[in-house]
């Protein structure tokens, strides 16, 4: 008999919140591979299911990937969860999943909660999105990793830890466009839930407000960068405006930060529109 696995989505805070196909998975597997058995072995405590248990995390997977593939040989089902959501989605799991298919065991997804797809289904945000998970720990290669993410033409959507939390929004401030909205999701399904949309140079403000606020998991879904076309469009009409009743610098400076233009290309504008 073939072995099979089973990738298997539990809870990113509510246990109540795991499927019913979940469970009969994990009930029928022989083994189950999780990142931490600590934080496994109380979801399935709280549901009366006691299976054998084995760690696979970031610094074990390869060494854990052959001993997963010694118990598939041997016909035996497994389930790999993670700690909070879906097994290899910023988590570890991808490099065991590649070697089990190429092996040719066949794999399974039991689909369930995912932090990412929930915070952006009450983000109010429309469109594409770009998935990018964890940004670099260092500050350089997060500022460089931003810096490439700039031009992408959709939402794009990062996890991030309570640790790192108040750096990467100081450096999405730094690396986007001004004009751009965050939605943070903060603790999603937990009991000190909490998400806000606000324009992205307010969020440093809104997370010092309340220390509370820097603690738990994130998820960060920004804006996609404004249409340059019609920021133009629409900084030109707004400079006409401001012109009829402020001076030149002030109107340029508030037309630069509502669309996000260059303040002296719209100073330019404005002088132009003065006719000096």
């Amino acid at each position: 008999m073939s072995g099979s696995l089973s990738l298997v989505a539990t809870p990113i805070g509510n246990l109540a919140d795991i499927t019913l196909r979940a469970l009969d998975v994990l009930r029928a597997a022989d083994l189950v591979v999780c990142e931490d058995t600590r934080h496994t072995r109380i979801l399935l405590a709280h549901y009366g299911i006691d299976k054998p248990l084995m760690s696979l995390h970031q610094h074990n997977e390869r060494q854990a990937t052959l001993k997963i593939l010694a118990e598939l040989e041997k016909g035996k089902h497994i389930a790999l969860v993670a700690d909070a959501g879906t097994p290899g989605i910023s988590d570890p799991g991808a490099y065991a999943v590649s070697a089990v298919r190429r092996a040719g065991f066949p794999i399974t997804p039991i689909p369930g909660p995912n932090a990412a797809i929930a915070a952006l289904s009450i983000s109010g945000f429309t469109g594409p999105f770009h998935f990018v998970g964890f940004l670099p720990a260092k500050a350089k290669s997060r500022q460089a990793e931003i810096a490439t993410l700039k031009a992408i033409p959709a939402l794009l959507v990062f996890y991030e830890a309570p640790h790192r939390i108040k750096e990467t929004l100081a450096d999405l401030v730094a690396g986007l466009e001004s004009v751009r909205e965050i939605f943070i999701a903060r603790e999603l399904t937990k009991r000190f839930e909490e998400c806000t949309r606000l324009p992205l140079t307010e969020a440093p403000r809104w997370l010092e407000a309340d220390e509370n606020r820097q603690r738990g998991e994130f998820v960060l879904i920004v804006s996609a960068p404004p249409d340059h076309k019609k920021a133009r469009c629409d900084g030109e009409r707004l400079l006409a405006l401001l012109l009829e009743e402020l001076p030149v610098s002030q109107a340029a400076r508030i037309a630069a930060k509502f669309t996000g233009e260059a303040k002296h290309d719209l100073y330019a504008k404005a002088l132009a529109r003065k006719g000096g």
